[in-house]
This record gives C-alpha cells, sequence and structure tokens, in this order.
C-alpha cells in the first residue's frame, strides 16, 4: 500500500506504548535498572586542548569541527545506566554487528548554545529538546531516561567547553549541541537492543538562516513522502533523513534550497527539508492568519522553534493575527497566491532558524512569495525572528533562555 493511502489510525498508539514501557520499567519488569544519574558524572578532561579556530574557518572544510570534551553513557538491559563520563573528544568503538548500524536503532537531538551580548552562555528551551529525545527513544525500543537528567549532561559539557569555545568577548555567535542515542549491541538480528550508548558533543554549524533572496522550495516528487500517518515522521530518528536525500539532491540540482514535502493525494503542505513550514496570509474572509500544518496524526516533528513560534504570535501579536494548526494543501496556496492573498512564508528549525521563503515550484509553476525591502523577511518573519532571537543572545531575559553557569578556565 503506497503511504499516501495508508488509512487513519489511531496516533495515539505509540504514545500508549511508551507509557507501558515506562510503566514495566517503574515495576523492575523491563531490564532497565539503575536509571541515568547526572550527579555519577566523572570528569576525564584533555590534557592536550585543540586551538579554536573563527568560525569562517571552523564552517570552512568538509569536516565537522567539535569542542575538546564530550560526554558518553553506557547502557545494558540487565544493569541499566552506567555512570555517565566527560571525556576527551574522540571515536567510538562499535563492532561491524552494531544494532545502530544495520536496523537505524538511533535517535539524536539538535539544540543550539549561544553567547549572549550580554556575555552568558544560554540554551534555548532544552527541557524541550530533552523530552523530545525521550520519545524518540520509545519510540525505536531504546532506554528510556528522565529527561531532566539529559539535560543536567548538556548544561556539564557547556560548562566545561563553553567558555573556551565560546569567548565572552565574542557575542552573537553560537554553537550546536547533538545529544545522541545508539543501540549497540552485537548481534544481528531484528530485535530491541539490549546494549546502548549515550553520547553528546558540541559542534560548530554554519548560520543558515539568511539565503540571499530567501529559500527556494521545491515541492516533493509524486511518488515519495517524507513521512506518512502511523509512521515515525514525529520522532527525530535517522531513519527519518537519510531516504529524504534523493529528493533534496535533486532539488539542488535545480537551484532550489529544499524540499516541501506534500503528503496524501490531496497534496498537504508538511515541513519543508528537516524544518517546520510556516504560511502567513489573508483567508476569505478577510482575516490574517498564521498556518502551520498539525501535530495530531504524528506526520511532523514537534519543533521546539515551531512551538516558540506560535506561543509568541499568539502572546504578543493577539488580536492582529490567528494562529492556526490544521491540514492545507498546495492547491489552497496556489488559490492564495493567484488571488494575492499570500503576505510571506518561513521555515523554522534549529539549524535554519528562522529563514523566510521567497518561492515555491510546484509542478511546472512558481508561486513566489512576498519578502521584505531588498529581499529580506516579511514583517511577520521579521518580528518573530527578532522576538526570538533576543531571547536566545540575551537582550531579552526570558524563562526560555537557560543561563549555563561556566566553569573558570
Amino acid at each position: 500500500m503506497a503511504p499516501s493511502a495508508v488509512p487513519q489510525q489511531d496516533v495515539n498508539l505509540t504514545a500508549a506504548a511508551i507509557q507501558r514501557k515506562e510503566a514495566s520499567v517503574a515495576n523492575g519488569d523491563g531490564g532497565q535498572k539503575a536509571p541515568l544519574d547526572a550527579s555519577k558524572l566523572t570528569y576525564s578532561l584533555t590534557k592536550s586542548p585543540r586551538p579554536v579556530p573563527d568560525q569562517a574557518t571552523a564552517n570552512a572544510g568538509d569536516e565537522t569541527i567539535a569542542t575538546d570534551h564530550m560526554v558518553t553513557a553506557t547502557w545494558k538491559a540487565s544493569t541499566g545506566w552506567g555512570a555517565p563520563e566527560l571525556k576527551p573528544y574522540g571515536p567510538l568503538s562499535l563492532m561491524p554487528t552494531a544494532s545502530c548500524l544495520h536496523y537505524a536503532t538511533e535517535c539524536f537531538e539538535g539544540l543550539k548554545v549561544f553567547r549572549g551580548h550580554d556575555g552568558r552562555l544560554r540554551v534555548f528551551r532544552p527541557d524541550r529538546n530533552c523530552a523530545r529525545m525521550h520519545m524518540s527513544a520509545g519510540r525505536i525500543s531504546l532506554p528510556l531516561f528522565e529527561p531532566a537528567e539529559l539535560e543536567k549532561l548538556l548544561v556539564a559539557l557547556l560548562a566545561v567547553d563553553g567558555p573556551r569555545w565560546l569567548p565572552a568577548d565574542q557575542p552573537g555567535h553560537f554553537l550546536y549541541i547533538r545529544p545522541t542515542l545508539i543501540g549497540t549491541q552485537s548481534q544481528l538480528g531484528v530485535q530491541a537492543p539490549r546494549e546502548a550508548m549515550l553520547y553528546i558533543i558540541v559542534t560548530f554549524m554554519p548560520r543558515m538562516d539568511s539565503p540571499p533572496g530567501g529559500m527556494r522550495l521545491h515541492t516533493s516528487p509524486e511518488d515519495m513522502v517524507r513521512a506518512w500517518v502511523g509512521g515515525f515522521g514525529y520522532a527525530k530518528v535517522g531513519a527519518n533523513y537519510g531516504p529524504s536525500l534523493m529528493a533534496t539532491q535533486d532539488a539542488r540540482r535545480r537551484g532550489f534550497h529544499q524540499i516541501l514535502w506534500l503528503y496524501g493525494p490531496q497534496g498537504e503542505c508538511t515541513e519543508a527539508g528537516a524544518s517546520n513550514f510556516f504560511v502567513v496570509w489573508v483567508r476569505k474572509d478577510g482575516k490574517k492568519e498564521i498556518v502551520t500544518a498539525p501535530l495530531d496524526d504524528k506526520l511532523i516533528l514537534d519543533g521546539v522553534t515551531r512551538r516558540s513560534c506560535l506561543d509568541i504570535v499568539r502572546e504578543r501579536m493577539a488580536g492582529e493575527i490567528e494562529v492556526t494548526e490544521r491540514k492545507y494543501t498546495i492547491d489552497e496556496l496556489v488559490e492564495a497566491d493567484a488571488e494575492g492573498r499570500i503576505l510571506e512564508s518561513f521555515a523554522a528549525g534549529t539549524a535554519y532558524f528562522i529563514c523566510p521563503v521567497s518561492q515555491i515550484h510546484h509542478r511546472g509553476k512558481d508561486i513566489n512569495i512576498p519578502m521584505g525591502p531588498e529581499g529580506t523577511a516579511g514583517e511577520v518573519t521579521a518580528k518573530i525572528k527578532t522576538w526570538i532571537g533576543d531571547i536566545m543572545y540575551g537582550r531579552e531575559q526570558h524563562e526560555w533562555g537557560v543561563v549555563i553557569p561556566e566553569k573558570e578556565q
């Protein structure tokens, strides 16, 4: 059966399965003994700190440059989580038969640490990323953990590496944080792994939020979808990304930045590449609206930036613009374009942050999205980007910006 033809299902089945797994762990039936405990973190600091490159040099090559240290923790079904360790960054040791190399038993997160204009280090809403990683782990039968313990490990690593790799005298920069959980059991066979490893690394990442003239999207091929109802599009697992690269590469060869993924026979708009997708338009009843795909059928990722955009618009633009989470189709965009009702569009995610969209190419025709002066973001997009950026970089004190207590160097 083609993915677009999958019938509507009870999308809460996965949540129920995770709840059952958590209950079995609590009752001692799930095999997970010792919990992940950040208070047991041990420190083995490098004796050979590497030189810190400038941002341009760090992002110029083909290899991602990481900071001096990483955090690792191993898990076994028979004993539970071992003591986490902060140690020098370096290669992992895996057997060729490791579960993650064959059966995609891996999940990850992506978030950033920012050097604020007030000199302080901040992470943006890390509790949301840690909670989502817990959900993703349950979806692919990896060991569970308390999200708060993962957040403590993130903070510990950033407290050590942040001061040197994001100097206080160089505000306005960021590093990328990648917590990852992989199945490591060295046994072939389709089964839930009984051994796993959690690791956290911190790396450089180039800015991608301002391509000249805005992001240009190409709609997905008619015979390809990114996710489907009853699948795992809502979980941050590697299996969501590798299969999308063929369409993305083809779009880039044609001069586009990303794919606008459509779903089903009606062509529902879901995500722009790996980012959430938003449209600001005037509805037929004359009301101004910002619309994005819903979460209830679990087709798309519950993006932290997505959630923040919606929250901040509801709070700060109430009465000016309505916020709607619903299914909407590419044909609705084509119609709105023909009627001159599209005001602006943007993609939102950790990597691209908030990136204005200037064009959507669909079946041989272009939908040209209005932009601000000289190809800048439109009014609503610019406001959202400024508000959230101010929180990230400490220009606005807000509970979403979690300050990292830095260790003296």
